[in-house]
């Protein structure tokens, strides 16, 4: 019998030759070549675009990060100078808030706004609710503090108190009060002042504001428009 010797498979791998060797070296080269001059092209084709890119963004930045800015500022200055402004108001010659931002009221006199949570209270830099869940047992305390001061300044009136007189808003810095929370304080500010319900009433009946465009929000009480009107009236009196 013939001894049986493994047959040389067909796609053993073949030494490269010396001519194969160099014709890969020379491919490399050229694709190195061909990828060089494809970089160069992206370039010089990136480079035209950047001009116009740049132009455009200096262009788009000037219009409307100053220009547009300045006009609509001179055209409120023009046409509305007051709400521009801040919506301030003075009397007297003096600055003595605005009619867009809450401030606090403590005297039994005045129609009292909601409690706020902003800084130290109505901070327009610091614009903040107390955030504080329904389960918070502090926002139960605040709640129950702020219940006993409104009762001990006028112990004779039973009625409920509105909400928006024990709890904070989201911004804490509401200029307005429900009519519901005005008229709870009517009888309060008419014994400490002396003047009759009607009058008061009146008062508020004067700033109280309607629904924006008649059905957007609900009627709100500007508090120190009333209390400014409150004054007037004692002046004249």
């Amino acid at each position: 019998m013939q001894p049986n010797y493994p047959m040389p498979s067909s796609n053993a791998t073949q030494p490269a030759s010396p001519m194969n060797a160099e014709h890969s070296h020379i491919n490399d080269n050229d694709n190195g070549k061909d990828n060089e001059s494809a970089k160069l092209d992206q370039t010089a084709t990136r480079m035209p675009m950047l001009k116009p890119a740049l132009s455009l963004f200096i262009v788009l930045a000037i219009t409307l990060g100053l220009c547009y800015p300045l006009l609509m500022t001179g055209v409120a200055q023009v046409t509305m100078p007051n709400k521009a402004n801040g919506s301030m108001i003075e009397q007297n010659g003096s600055l003595v808030g605005s009619t867009l931002i809450g401030q606090t009221f403590d005297q039994p006199e005045y129609l009292w706004t909601r409690p706020s949570a902003a800084g130290d209270g109505y901070d327009a830099a610091q614009s903040s609710g107390s955030n504080l869940g329904p389960l918070n047992p502090e926002l139960v305390t605040n709640v129950e503090t702020q219940v006993q001061k409104l009762k001990a300044a006028d112990p004779q009136n039973t009625t409920p108190i509105p909400l928006d007189l024990v709890t904070m808003s989201g911004s804490g810095l509401d200029p307005h009060i429900s009519p519901a929370a005005a008229e709870w304080q009517v009888n309060r500010v008419a014994r400490i002042r002396g003047i009759s319900s009607e009058q008061v009433q009146k008062m508020i009946d004067a700033h109280t504001e309607g629904r924006q465009l008649h059905w957007l929000g609900e009627p709100r009480v500007n508090v120190l428009a009333v209390n400014l009107a409150l004054d007037e009236m004692s002046r004249v009196n």
